[in-house]
């Protein structure tokens, strides 16, 4: 008798209420498809690292402007709130992305790291003083929600009301056959736009150091302006937040790789966090359509067609990483598509994110040293991000 093996289709929103197991599983079969499969929508699964990394390194094939979550957004959404940056392709791409990357330079991230140590100071007194118990709101939320908020010149009057309305732009929404979409709170992106246009224009009138001025001086219209701000307090936030609750987790799973850390954070830190994003993937796939016929891994795919990038699936393909199940932060070397595969949309943020982990870890294992997660973590299904809803811990 022959047993068929079906083909996973993870346009299917059942594919995402899977265990994380049977997903691993169902993108070991599509690696080992060797060409792109299709899915039932019509859309072809990048699942392999090289191809991946090709799609990322040819935005002149695959491109972003028609929209990269899935399902698109409405046409009028983008009208009223603007196009974010990951939503671009060239021309318009490479402007913005010229204006904003100013705020990502090593001069700048340099200037800014003491504020990302004073926060993860001030995180981890807290968690003495008060003695939480829940670690994604009391931790992991707080760390990238603050620098940002720093970086960008929020003042503390308004980050309580921007904090909200994150969690409510962020959280799972049931939509199309219950998949979740992000960024489908758009009355609380509204809100957000909102109070960015109300600082942007104080600063205007009084500029300070910092990237709210910055980019008001740039003239960013309101829209671009806020599609900005959204892109960095929801995707900067929500995928740092998710890195970090997985983190300690996997800390919490592998005590002989906690103990490398704890024991020289100097010198593994910065293997830790690769290995956290590679293992984690905050991420799980971005969409791109071509615009050409374009041939990939010996399969013919027509111009106009929806190919998903699978971020999921690449950091675990065992053509490139031995034993890619394992955690392991010694891991060399390490060429993970977690932070994006390269090419133009390569995450701005990428410094950013590596130093908040750091410096909060570093402060978290130096005064928590019994710090771990109790139990499993509560996962918000979603063919999109690898979120964490709540993770206990203790200390």
């Amino acid at each position: 008798m022959v047993v068929r093996q079906v083909t996973p289709d993870l346009a299917d929103p059942a594919f995402w209420r899977l265990a994380p197991e049977q997903r691993l599983a169902a993108y070991r079969i599509l690696r080992g498809l060797g060409a792109p499969a299709r899915s039932s929508d019509g859309s072809y699964v990048l699942a392999r690292h090289r191809d991946v990394v090709e799609a990322s390194r040819r935005p002149d094939v695959f491109l972003s402007g028609p929209g990269v979550t899935t399902p698109r957004p409405p046409a009028w959404v983008r009208t009223v709130f603007g196009d974010s940056m990951v939503n671009m392709d060239d021309p318009r791409h490479a402007r913005l992305r010229g204006v904003v990357s100013r705020a990502f330079t090593p001069r700048v991230l340099a200037r800014i790291s003491a504020d990302v140590d004073r926060i993860a100071r001030g995180i981890v007194a807290d968690v003495v003083a008060e003695r939480p118990t829940e670690f994604v709101a009391a931790v992991a939320t707080r760390m990238p929600f603050e620098v940002i908020c720093t970086m960008m010149g929020v003042p503390d009057a308004y980050r309580r009301e921007l904090l909200a309305e994150i969690g409510r732009a962020t959280e799972g929404t049931t939509v199309r056959r219950g998949l979740r979409v992000p960024g489908r709170g758009l009355r609380a992106l509204a809100r957000m736009h909102c109070v960015i246009a109300r600082v942007a224009r104080e600063r205007r009138r009084e500029p300070t150091d910092d990237l709210i001025s910055a980019l008001a001086a740039a003239d960013l219209t309101g829209r671009e302006l806020g599609a900005f701000f959204s892109l960095l307090m929801v995707a900067g936030v929500e995928t740092t937040r998710n890195a970090v609750a997985h983190g300690l987790h996997l800390l919490s799973e592998n005590p002989d790789q906690r103990a490398l850390l704890a024991g020289d954070a100097a010198r593994y830190a910065p293997g830790f966090v690769d290995e956290v994003v590679r293992h984690s993937s905050p991420i799980v796939q971005f969409r791109r359509t071509l615009a050409r016929d374009h041939e990939l891994g010996g399969r013919l795919l027509p111009a106009g067609a929806d190919v998903v990038l699978c971020y999921a699936s690449a950091n675990r393909d065992e053509s490139v990483f031995a034993d890619p199940d394992r955690f392991d932060l010694t891991r060399h070397p390490n060429p993970h598509v977690g932070f994006g595969g390269g090419g133009p949309h390569f995450c701005l943020g990428t410094a950013l994110a590596r130093q908040e982990m750091t410096a909060l870890f570093r402060e978290l294992l130096t005064r928590l040293p019994d710090l771990r997660s109790v139990g499993e973590p509560v996962l918000v299904p979603s063919s999109f991000d690898n979120r964490v809803g709540r993770l206990s811990f203790t200390y």
